[in-house]
């Protein structure tokens, strides 16, 4: 029992593990003569308390796995702030580099119930906060739902062209050509894909204008908060990418009127600062684990068939989204945008949260160095507390692995240990642990 509870406390509060079978053999490698020295480590799945190896699911969405969620939430959390302030590998200039907090937003597709500032909606009706109707269109049969699935199937190209344009931009306003722009500066971003309570996509987005080596070296002189907010609005209007042809109608997509842009400030400053890079960070991580199914109440996980739809709890408006988006999908001059395998997001297949390389430190080397701290806790608890012989230049080590799938999840007997062991969820944010 003990050594079960150990094996279930590792996996972080994870009820929906990944369960392997299989096993891993450590060698120490004599890399000149090819001889495999003595067994440094060896794991078999049948040895241990459960009898498989079991691994986080790792899922994003917090309706799936709560526990995985909010890990890659303070990840998502922790890549930002590293791209604000500096840290983990980013230089703390990044805090002195012209930068920006954008909200693009998609068009219009139809009037819907919402919460105007003056505070009637066309219904005229004033809206409760969270009242089940907004979002909802005020005419369902007038409403352009063809459009509206079409929109979150093109927005991830959307973006990648407003991205070209507005390095264009900026050169522009610099007075350079775009092949000498890469010499002077280089624009660097993260972004966060959010659903609109109407089901459709819009981006958040951490915008930095660096030097020619990201955050690593200074901005030009030339480069200024105005200028990069101005470039922003000028590619914004000009982003256009055209669409698929259906029913005699031509698509043409771009982002809505609707473009807000706010420069991030460093420090908080008592009553006053219009937005903090702690402020920035926080807001798009949490939109990081939250899918179509938070904001309009649909699915979190794909359908096969568009008849599971009658047995499932949905709002009639992304009822009709999906059947939009499973009915397009059936379409021969669309199938390379897979609208049926992506019905459940209303036709959005993109990343939810992209980042350029140079922004800050990756996802990737967060959960290797959380995965190097787990294995050097694993060997304490063996009772391998000596330090690690340094491997001369004849020497390495070989890895011999080999795992199968054997499901997900876990027993009763399991689930249980696993909820009674949960780590505690805080409150806030996690600290900028350096």
């Amino acid at each position: 029992m003990p050594a079960l509870v150990r094996q279930l406390r590792g996996l972080g509060g994870c009820t929906t593990p990944i369960r392997l079978d299989g096993h891993r053999t450590e060698h120490t490698l004599n890399t000149t003569t090819g001889e495999l020295g003595p067994v440094l480590h060896h794991l078999n799945s049948a040895d241990l308390p459960a009898g498989s190896l079991l691994v986080r699911c790792n899922n994003r969405r917090a309706t799936r796995c709560a526990s995985c969620a909010e890990v890659y939430r303070r990840d998502t959390y922790q890549l930002i702030t590293a791209g604000l302030r500096g840290g983990k590998g980013t230089p703390d200039e990044v805090a002195t580099h012209p930068r920006v907090f954008a909200t693009f937003t998609a068009p219009s597709f139809g009037p819907v119930h919402n919460r105007p500032d003056s505070g009637r909606c066309r219904c005229r009706t004033r809206h409760q906060a969270d009242a089940p109707e907004l979002g909802t269109p005020l005419t369902p049969d007038t409403y352009d739902y063809d459009a509206a699935v079409l929109w979150n199937a093109h927005a991830s190209k959307i973006w990648a062209r407003f991205s070209i344009y507005l390095r264009r931009e900026v050169a522009k306003r610099a007075g350079l050509s775009q092949r000498a722009f890469r010499h002077h500066a280089r624009i660097s971003f993260a972004k966060v894909a959010e659903y609109q309570r109407r089901g459709a996509i819009h981006f958040h987005a951490v915008i930095r204008l660096d030097g020619p080596e990201g955050g690593h070296t200074p901005p030009p002189a030339w480069a200024t908060t105005d200028l990069l907010t101005d470039a922003i609005r000028a590619a914004s209007a000009a982003t256009e990418i055209p669409g698929p042809l259906v029913d005699g109608r031509t698509h043409t997509f771009a982002f809505g009127d609707q473009l807000d842009i706010r420069p991030i400030r460093t420090t908080d400053f008592e009553g006053g600062t219009p937005l903090t890079d702690k402020a920035v960070a926080a807001y798009i991580a949490k939109y990081a684990t939250k899918g179509a199914e938070t904001a309009t109440g649909t699915l979190d996980r794909p359908i096969r068939f568009l008849a599971e739809l009658a047995g499932a709890h949905l709002t009639e408006h992304a009822r009709r989204m999906i059947r939009t988006a499973w009915t397009l999908g059936a379409r021969q001059d669309l199938e390379d945008l897979r609208l049926r395998a992506w019905a459940h997001m209303l036709g959005f297949r993109g990343h939810f949260s992209t980042k350029t390389r140079r922004y800050s430190t990756t996802l990737g080397a967060l959960r290797e160095a959380r995965a190097q701290w787990r294995r050097l806790q694993a060997a304490i608890a063996r009772g391998d507390t000596e330090e690690p012989a340094t491997p001369d230049d004849e020497t390495t080590t070989l890895v011999l692995a080999h795992w199968t799938f054997a499901g997900t999840g876990l027993s009763r007997g399991e689930e249980w240990l696993a909820n009674a062991f949960t780590p505690d969820d805080t409150e806030g944010e996690p600290t900028d642990d350096r």
